[in-house]
């Protein structure tokens, strides 16, 4: 499984894509890697794709003090995040439906699913036509 995290702080954006089956472990990692980017910035908008994820780790425990730890850190005051999941297929769909339920009750958190990049990308003010010239153009 891959994890990358690449920050963008000129647009306000992070773009996080997942590859193969998602570990808890990988994810802390990757999330702690985020925090202490020089790029970081509270409010940043998220835009997590999950095309290529086939799995997750079914560690309900874990998830969950992941998720706290992410909402203790990303919910700051004066600041609404919006978490854009990218869940083009039905495993994808999954994940993020399980990982949407764990922002229940994080005020600041506005989590959404989306089954397309363009609208996923329409959603959070991006004018590309796809993930690929997101990346390209930053």
């Amino acid at each position: 499984m891959g994890i990358a995290v690449q920050v963008f702080p000129a647009r306000g954006l992070v773009f996080v894509r997942y590859d193969g089956i998602i570990n808890i472990a990988e994810s802390n990692a990757a999330f702690a890697g985020y925090m202490a980017d020089p790029g970081y910035l509270p409010g940043q908008r998220q835009l997590i794709d999950l095309r290529d994820a086939t799995g997750w780790e079914p560690d309900f425990p874990r998830l969950m003090a992941l998720q706290a730890r992410k909402a203790e850190a990303i919910a700051q005051p004066g600041y609404e995040t919006l978490f854009v999941y990218h869940a083009p297929d039905d495993t994808s769909r999954a994940i993020a439906q399980t990982v949407l339920r764990s922002w229940d009750g994080v005020g600041s958190v506005v989590p959404l699913i989306i089954d397309t990049e363009a609208e996923a990308l329409a959603v959070l003010g991006q004018p590309e036509r796809s993930f690929a010239d997101l990346l390209q153009s930053a």
